[in-house]
């Protein structure tokens, strides 16, 4: 292993300035510090000291991902899921950070993406390709199957 980039005060004070700037999770500190080439005990005990003084809160970083990702990057509760698992998130914080989506809200963006993608395919395909591309591109935003079907099908009528 080589030589760790800070000393253990100086990856402290780094550490929380870098959590203070945005949410991150537990993985996202386990691997920054993991970087600097800090040892597994002085991690464990930053993350300690993190947790205590609130610069790390799991619960609160799903919170803002699940805000920021549906409001700005409006993705599905699925590629959210799976970006939360892929940060090692457990699945009761997951579940309860996706319940706060207003089902009303999340339908209106879906329709609203739809139709937008609709209208750019509209002059240059059949029905069915437009069907087809509009699934598409709501599946790779993330969104359910069944509100797909359902949802491309108002937008077509």
């Amino acid at each position: 292993m080589s030589e760790c980039k800070f000393s253990f005060s100086e990856a402290i004070i780094k550490i929380e300035s870098w959590c203070a700037y945005q949410d991150r999770c537990t993985y996202e500190v386990e691997q920054k510090l993991t970087f600097w080439n800090i040892s597994l005990e002085q991690q464990s005990e930053i993350i300690k000291h993190l947790l205590s003084n609130r610069f790390l809160d799991d619960k609160r970083f799903v919170e803002s991902f699940v805000s920021g990702k549906f409001k700005i990057k409006r993705w599905g509760k699925i590629k959210i899921k799976h970006h939360l698992i892929q940060k090692r998130i457990d699945k009761v914080s997951i579940q309860e950070g996706l319940k706060s989506i207003d089902l009303d809200t999340y339908l209106e963006t879906m329709k609203h993406l739809a139709q937008k993608k609709f209208l750019e395919k509209k002059a240059k395909d059949d029905l069915w390709t437009i069907r087809r591309r509009v699934s598409t591109y709501l599946a790779s935003k993330g969104y359910e199957s069944d509100l797909i079907h359902d949802v491309v099908s108002e937008v077509v009528k």
